[in-house]
Order: structure tokens, then sequence, then C-alpha cells
């Protein structure tokens, strides 16, 4: 999929798709070019999703009609289900997600909190880190900070009892993380402010305009 103009916040009208959908114009496929047609392309636009996804949505990124979603998300949730998955395909008010099945609770939350006092990992770190400074933030914010897929960190954090949920974003409607009373007990503060300041780590402006000139000068 390429993006024409660099933009994709106000999709233009650029064709008919299947099944009389109105293209966007930065859409330059079908889902016939892809292994496993429609159902494969959805399973890859869910599968990175940090939050439900609505019938029409997908629709209107694949430029194919909602029955022709609708009939395919179900087959899939139906197939899962038949398959015996660790995992489902789970449709509730806010729309379409995958998920562990409620059966393998157990399992999850043992290899999520196994080891849990130890030290947390670099990416646990970055991602915590990014929560405290940025508060509130949404999962796919921080997956945009750290240029990497964060949903499995911001688990752990969760079930580790560092951050929780509180609110959710007003346009994208993805849940708001913010920082614990844990976290601040384990960093021995009474509140947010106390963070210390990222000011000492931040690159020298000065520094960073004389390496700039030197760049030039080498050019």
């Amino acid at each position: 999929m390429s993006v024409k103009g660099g933009d994709m916040a106000e999709p233009m009208n650029g064709g008919v798709g299947q099944g009389g959908e109105v293209r966007p114009e930065y859409v330059d496929f079908t889902v016939e070019d892809f292994p496993g047609g429609l159902a494969a392309c959805l399973e890859a636009i869910l599968m990175v999703a940090d939050q439900p996804q609505q019938v029409d949505d997908l629709a209107r990124v694949l430029a194919v009609g909602k029955d022709a979603v609708e009939q395919a998300l179900t087959a899939l949730r139906e197939s899962y289900e038949r398959q015996s998955r660790g995992f489902e395909l789970r449709c509730t008010a806010r729309g379409w997600q995958y998920a562990n099945r409620a059966e393998f609770e157990p399992v999850v939350a043992t290899f999520v909190t196994d080891g849990q006092t130890a030290r947390l990992s670099q990416a646990a770190l970055e991602a915590l880190a990014v929560v405290a400074y940025r508060q509130p933030v949404t999962r796919a914010q921080i997956a945009a900070i750290r240029g990497v897929n964060s949903d499995g960190v911001v688990r752990s954090l969760l079930v580790r009892g560092l951050v929780r949920e509180d609110g959710v974003d007003p346009e994208s409607r993805a849940a708001l993380l913010v920082t614990s009373p844990l976290f601040l007990e384990n960093m021995g503060l009474d509140s947010i402010e106390q963070l210390p300041s990222l000011a000492p780590f931040m690159p020298d402006m000065g520094d960073i305009v004389r390496q700039s000139q030197n760049d030039e000068a080498a050019l």
C-alpha cells in the first residue's frame, strides 16, 4: 500500500472498488493482490490494530463491500473456534479484535508475570518511560514513539500494575494509559511532577548546529 502526497488523514475518492465501494485515493491495490484475499487482509490489519475495528472502517480502507467484510470476519471467527486456537476473533459493540481465549487466561497470566520481580526488559523500560513522560498516552502513540509494536510490553506493564488504563482518547477512542500508584511507590515519588527532567539527557542545540555546519562544509 502506498500513500500519495504523504497524507492519509483526508482520503479522497479515487475510484470504485469491489462491491461498488468508493476507493480512497491512496489505495493502489485490491484485496485479490494478496495471498488469502480479503480474509488474510483482515487478519493482517486486526493483528496490528491496538483497538477494536468497525466493519465500516475496514470496508472503507480495503475498498470492499461491508457485507463481504462481515462475512469474512464471521468465517474467520468460526474457523478459529473449529481449530481450538489459543486466540479468538471477538466482536463487541466497539468492533472486531483479536484476544486470547478465556480458558487460556491462566497460561497467559503465568507467562506475563513470570519473573515479575526481575528487572524490566529494555523494551518495557522504554514503554514505561513513554507513559511516564507523555501520559496520558495510547498504545498507538507508544508504538509511534518507539518505532515498534508495543502491545506485548504494555500488556506486561499492565499486569505488573505499573501502568493502568484511565479513560479513552476522544478522537481514536483508544484506551489512555497512565502510570499507577505502584509506579510512584517503586520510584520513590509522591507525584509525577517529581519525575526528573529530561533536559540533561537531551542533545545540546549548539552541538547540533555545529555538527550540521560541519556536515554542510564537508559536502
